[in-house]
């Protein structure tokens, strides 16, 4: 049992070390298949512990950025709260290869991993309080070949080969007769020798060709363009008061863009069809300022084009909204969306009296975040002649297959993920939801203007590349032409079934397990 624990603690310190900034994405298979073989011919009680050791390893690092400010306390909770549903990974594992196989297959069955990997996915985007999506297996490929597989069933079908190579490789080397310490390796062949290498050999080659067949499908980046620029304006300093000196955020963000502008009026840049400027560039509500209005509307007059302005805004009520504003030169706000999904225990928190005799660390939460009614799309008449289409999503949005889905369907030819990673520091946090913004690229087909306060920002092409990526806690100004593009993906069409039809798998595959042997 020594052995397997090794292997479920290199299965999650793999699957770490997949996700940015480290970024070795072909880690992640790894890391799925070390714990598919941890978790053969054990019960399920020990596949249980052995999941939640993987998981522990892997989200304890991935997500230490969100203790970096708020203590160790709110870290390690999410941490094990997300570790939790590897855990019940382990447990399905163990109790699913334990069955009886058919005569001659490994006991590592490739098809079944794949399968948990995408419900447990599903499982933990949506509980508990909305879920929390983040560190998806899919978000781990914005720079790998299965990266493609999302224009054909979104993130899902990422995690799903990527799980499959990996448990793939795990039935390769259980071909070769792993058995764990003291059993050694063993050749098996029937009535005439067969190495175990050359029984895993073909198993080996499948795991290449499922690497590697991704790169036929296509990821057009063609179609008519519009100029974008995207304005990283900083902030005066890192952590929770990063917005503690009045109004000096939005200054930053209205100086960067008058400089824009004086560029554009000396002609060393081309005007822009639509500014976009980060979730809380503006630090006060300009709704209720008329400073901080008169600061916007001034910087939106001098470049000559719209401006998108995330701020967050005193009300409905004793709440808090948190919203992008469209600003149009001479008229002030035209449109607004309204955040869909406050991050509970960042946000908002739910349940207050009961977590307050966990932590105090709740009331730096001092008012809750309403959540807005459904997506929007802020249309502006493009230089080119067309319509640039933008549809809005704030910060941890992106993470969330329907959000961002729904926003497409709505009608969006570009999407802006505008995010404010300052109360993250100099953490991964900001270049992992830039991946995930990477494969949202892909996935819907459209480009994305992906800016932060603080960075890491970057105007993203529909084949997911990030073009003029910044650095942190810096100011800059990103310009360029992006594709307006409007074909829907195999993605956006089909929606969430893929999700759906594994989970109704997965149900299906442990009711039949929970059957006695003797009834079927």
């Amino acid at each position: 049992m020594r052995f397997r624990l090794i292997l479920a603690l290199a299965s999650g310190l793999a699957l770490w070390l997949a996700f940015p900034s480290h970024n070795e994405w072909l880690l992640a298979p790894v890391g799925v298949g070390l714990l598919a073989l941890a978790t053969r011919d054990v019960p399920a009680r020990w596949g249980l512990l052995l999941g939640l050791v993987a998981g522990l390893a892997c989200f304890v690092p991935v997500l230490s950025w969100s203790g970096v400010y708020v203590g160790k306390t709110p870290w390690l909770a999410l941490a094990v709260l997300e570790s939790l549903y590897i855990a019940l990974v382990g447990w399905a594992s163990a109790l699913l290869q334990r069955a009886p196989s058919l005569a001659g297959a490994p006991r590592v069955r490739p098809l079944v991993i794949a399968l948990l990997w995408v419900a447990q996915e599903a499982l933990r985007g949506r509980t508990p309080f909305g879920g929390f999506p983040w560190a998806r297996l899919a978000f781990s490929q914005a720079d790998s070949p299965l990266v493609h597989l999302a224009a054909l069933a979104g993130a899902p079908a990422v995690t799903f080969v990527v799980a499959l190579t990996g448990a793939v490789t795990a039935a390769a080397v259980s071909r070769v007769g792993w058995s764990g310490p003291g059993r050694g390796v063993t050749v098996r062949g029937g009535g005439r020798p067969v190495t175990g290498l050359g029984r895993a050999v073909p198993v080996l080659a499948l795991a290449g060709a499922l690497l590697l067949a991704p790169l036929l499908v296509p990821t057009p980046t063609d179609g008519q363009q519009a100029r974008f620029m995207a304005v990283q304006g900083n902030v005066p300093r890192a952590g929770l008061e990063f917005n503690a000196e009045r109004r000096a955020v939005l200054d930053n963000h209205a100086a960067v863009t008058r400089a824009a502008a004086a560029s554009v009026a000396a002609g060393t840049q081309s005007r822009p069809d639509l500014v976009v400027w980060p979730e809380n560039s503006s630090d006060i509500d300009p709704l209720r300022n008329a400073d901080a209005a008169a600061v916007i509307n001034t910087a939106v007059a001098d470049v000559g084009a719209p401006v998108v302005v995330g701020a967050v805004l005193e009300g409905p009520g004793e709440h808090i909204s948190n919203v992008s504003l469209l600003y149009r030169p001479g008229q002030g706000v035209t449109q607004r969306y309204v955040k869909q999904h406050p991050v509970p225990f960042a946000e908002y928190i739910p349940f207050r009296s009961f977590f307050r005799q966990l932590s105090d660390k709740v009331d730096l939460v001092r008012a809750d975040m309403v959540a807005g009614s459904g997506s929007a799309v802020f249309r502006v008449p493009a230089a080119s002649g067309g319509m640039v289409a933008a549809g809005p999503v704030i910060c941890f949005e992106v993470a969330y297959d329907g959000l961002m889905r729904d926003t497409v369907r709505a009608g969006s030819n570009v999407l802006l993920v505008q995010t404010n990673n300052a109360t993250f520091g100099y953490t991964d946090e900001s270049e992992q939801q830039l991946a995930i913004s990477r494969v949202r690229a892909v996935e819907h087909g459209r480009s994305i203007v992906h800016v932060s306060t603080v960075g890491v920002s970057a105007l993203i092409t529909p084949d997911g590349t990030a073009h003029q990526r910044t650095a942190l806690f810096t100011s800059a100004l990103l310009a360029g032409d992006l594709p307006l593009r409007t074909a829907a993906t195999v993605a956006d069409r089909v929606g969430g079934w893929p999700e759906y039809l594994a989970c109704g798998a997965v149900l299906l595959l442990l009711l039949w397990r929970g059957i006695p042997r003797r009834r079927r």
